[in-house]
């Protein structure tokens, strides 16, 4: 019998991955399939966990299903580019007109396609760690180089300008900011912002937004956007409505270009040709951006104190607080939290081990640290989507299993107190246990 040559896939993927829909969420689905219920931490989609899309946003898509059978322009159409417009204008960011936004299938077309009309072979990106593993991956997709800039706990996951600047290469073509920032949850200062913006300028790169979660906040957090800083260089923000708007489905995101516009005619006329070749973005969920854009913003109410998102993220806050393993860099906006296992109680502490017992044992998914292109194990992201009582459940059963991890260390530690402040740059108390 002739031997069958095995079909392989293309070598671009080889620095390509994305553990959050990997091998432990693919376990994750065969234990449901065998009756268990599992409560999936790993990814921020709010239909799974009771939020709805707002009222007036479904009723927009369909009084306009009749006019969504056909291709519209490949930048999208024009109620939903000028809404975003309308946006751009109100928050201060200047010389943005329809024709610099793009409509696409998700922020995740838009990174893809962006990168794709910018990169050559070798030519860097500089990407915050930890990162939102697609923005690594379609660097990678598309010939470029990623090149991770710390964000360091001790510091509640701000970046360092400095840092990042002794970064830049005779390659680096462009520098990626996720602010409010997925996994971690920080929130950037004006004064970082700033001081990045004039380093873009400085060296000409390319500033690409990811601000989906603009406005996710927490306490006093304040949303700063990039583009109203950017204006000597081209300045890409990105956002949609997968987040703010609970409609993850309809797989509707913009890209708005602003700042040195002029200079950058050629590679837009080659972003509108990408856009051009995969013809339009799906064009319903399109009739939804301006009524949610120009609506009444509910978002606000649920990050609140006493609204779902504000209480969860406090449960999350009140089980690290309570942990002898845990500390966590409070977050200030998003969906997540970055929680760290401690070194000192746990120093062999591995994040896909603990993730696969974690599951395994007590049913509940969460995504490893080094999912996000860190070089640390000791790291594990949560969602804060999930009711108070479950998440409280959820710290329940993880210190069961740190519990377990600590008594089969050789020497049997298990910390009786803890020495120091759980939650990295708050006001906790020194708690003892």
């Amino acid at each position: 019998m002739t031997q069958r040559k095995p079909v392989r896939s293309s070598d671009g993927l080889a620095n390509v991955r994305y553990e959050i829909r990997g091998k432990l969420a693919r376990r994750a689905s065969a234990l449901e399939r065998q009756g268990y219920d599992i409560i999936s931490l790993n990814i921020g989609n709010p239909y799974a966990f009771g939020f709805r899309t707002p009222e007036t946003m479904r009723l927009a898509m369909i009084e306009n299903l009749r006019h969504s059978e056909g291709y519209v322009h490949q930048k999208g159409i024009f109620p939903a580019r000028e809404a975003v417009v309308m946006q751009q204008q109100e928050r201060g960011v200047r010389g943005v007109t329809a024709e610099e936004v793009f409509i696409g299938n998700g922020v995740s077309e838009l990174i893809d396609l962006t990168l794709r009309a910018l990169l050559n072979p070798g030519d860097e990106v500089l990407v915050p760690s930890p990162d939102y593993p697609l923005w690594t991956a379609a660097v990678n997709l598309n010939n470029g180089r990623a090149v991770h800039y710390p964000c360091h706990a001790a510091h509640k996951f701000i970046p360092d300008p400095e840092e990042l600047e002794a970064l830049v290469t005779k390659r680096t073509r462009a520098i990626v900011i996720v602010n409010p920032n997925n996994p971690t949850g920080a929130v950037y200062p004006r004064d970082t912002l700033a001081a990045i913006a004039r380093m873009a300028e400085k060296h000409r790169l390319v500033v690409l937004c990811d601000e989906i979660y603009d406005q996710i906040l927490y306490d006093d957090a304040e949303f700063v956007p990039m583009a109203t800083l950017v204006h000597n260089t081209l300045c890409c923000t990105m956002s949609g409505l997968s987040k703010v708007y609970r409609a993850c489905g309809y797989r509707v995101g913009w890209a708005s270009f602003s700042g040195d516009i002029e200079s950058a005619s050629e590679y837009l006329s080659g972003l509108e040709l990408l856009s051009s070749l995969r013809l339009c973005s799906n064009v319903p969920g399109q009739w939804a951006v301006q009524t949610a854009l120009g609506g009444h913003q509910s978002i606000r109410e649920l990050c609140r104190p006493g609204g779902r998102l504000h209480e969860s993220r406090q449960t999350i806050l009140d089980g690290v607080a309570g942990s002898r393993y845990l500390r966590l860099a409070r977050p200030m906006g998003a969906l997540y939290s970055f929680v760290e296992v401690r070194s000192d109680v746990l120093p062999d502490f591995d994040d896909q081990t603990f993730a696969l017992d974690l599951l395994e044992n007590k049913h509940v998914l969460v995504a490893p640290g080094v999912s996000f292109n860190v070089p640390y194990r000791n790291c594990f992201r949560i969602t804060n989507l999930p009711e108070p009582q479950v998440l409280a459940t959820v710290f329940a059963r993880i210190e069961e299993v740190l519990d377990a991890h600590a008594a089969a260390r050789p020497d049997g530690a298990r910390p009786d107190r803890v020495p120091d402040l759980q939650l990295v740059g708050s006001t906790a108390k020194v708690q003892q246990n």
